[in-house]
């Protein structure tokens, strides 16, 4: 519920705040499996961890508060925690980045994706803290058109320049009022389609990210490549119905533990159907039935999906984001969900 006073707008919904939030307990791999589905569990766990991340760290990462732009909206962008979140967001750009600058090249364009594809399923309009943001990517860009990424060892967002080169490259793709037509972004794709050209994907992850990115731009996959890459997503998925994280991204474990490529997880089945479903995939395909079907019997009882780490066993971040994708999975196959597209 809304109150408009003048010019200003007074939110008197319910919910989780900043300054009001529970914390999320510790991503654990044996934690119940939760008794029934609950699209309200999965939708206020993301929530409260992209609110305590948020207000404990003061910094935005790709695997919880930036993922949160993305998948919020799709659900309901009023909410007080998705208010407080984009403006955490916009902080980053008027306020942080004038006065120290961004903490890294790569803070550049995940802030950049993550405002434009909030704006896309929001207002449809490109707000001018999304373009400054947007701008600021032809800045880092360098001259083999690549992007300096964070290379962390933690698969698949912080681990290779590659992850970096399609963000952008979405980013511009899906920015509304014809950001990608304008001469800076003419000439910077360009530059991401030449590094793409001069490093082609090591991966089945590296394929799906430019599958994303394809579905909005011309010249980063032929049709012939978006079905293979399809094709090869579909192969990918275990007979239970889901999919694993480390099946799409090989990588060798930095606490020389065995990878699971076997079992499948929130990550691996959550990306890929909402990957799928942004390729052409009918939601109807028996595929994406049995994903969602697992997805649906593998939630946790917190409304989590576990996720294991691609790099060691610690924290598995990569659970907030596996989550995330969750949630745009089932959206995007049994909505109503705002769309990106436009």
């Amino acid at each position: 519920m809304f109150a408009i006073l003048g010019t200003q707008v007074v939110v008197l919904a319910q919910g989780p705040t900043l300054k009001k939030y529970a914390a999320p307990t510790d991503n654990k791999k044996d934690e119940p499996i939760a008794k029934q589905f609950s699209f309200d569990k999965a939708v206020s766990f993301l929530d409260h961890a992209a609110l305590q991340w948020t207000d404990k760290r003061g910094c935005f990462a790709c695997h919880t508060n930036y993922a949160y732009l993305y998948v919020r909206p799709m659900i309901d962008a009023k909410v007080p925690a998705h208010l407080d979140i984009r403006r955490a967001a916009e902080e980053l750009v008027t306020k942080r980045w004038p006065e120290k600058g961004p903490r890294w090249d790569a803070e550049v364009v995940a802030t950049a994706a993550a405002l434009a594809y909030n704006d896309a399923l929001t207002t449809k309009k490109l707000h001018p803290v999304t373009r400054t943001a947007l701008d600021r990517i032809w800045k880092v860009q360098r001259q083999d058109g690549g992007i300096k990424w964070l290379l962390c060892k933690w698969p698949p967002m912080e681990n290779d320049d590659h992850y970096g080169v399609t963000l952008a490259a979405l980013a511009v793709g899906v920015a509304p009022d014809g950001y990608a037509k304008t001469p800076q972004a003419k000439k910077g794709l360009d530059g991401l389609r030449g590094y793409l050209k001069k490093n082609p994907p090591k991966n089945l992850h590296h394929k799906a990210m430019i599958l994303w990115a394809s579905t909005y731009l011309e010249g980063f996959m032929t049709a012939d490549e978006q079905k293979a890459t399809r094709t090869e997503l579909l192969a990918k998925q275990l007979p239970d119905g889901g999919w694993s994280a480390p099946g799409i991204y090989p990588w060798p474990r930095g606490d020389k533990k065995k990878p699971e490529p076997l079992v499948s997880d929130g990550y691996g089945t959550g990306f890929t159907i909402f990957i799928l479903r942004q390729a052409g995939i009918p939601a109807s395909d028996p595929a994406l039935v049995k994903g969602i079907a697992w997805l649906k019997a593998n939630q946790r009882a917190s409304g989590r999906w576990f996720t294991r780490s691609l790099f060691r066993d610690n924290k598995h971040y990569l659970t907030h984001i596996g989550s995330a994708f969750a949630v745009m999975a089932i959206q995007s196959c049994e909505g109503p969900q705002a769309s990106a597209r436009r």
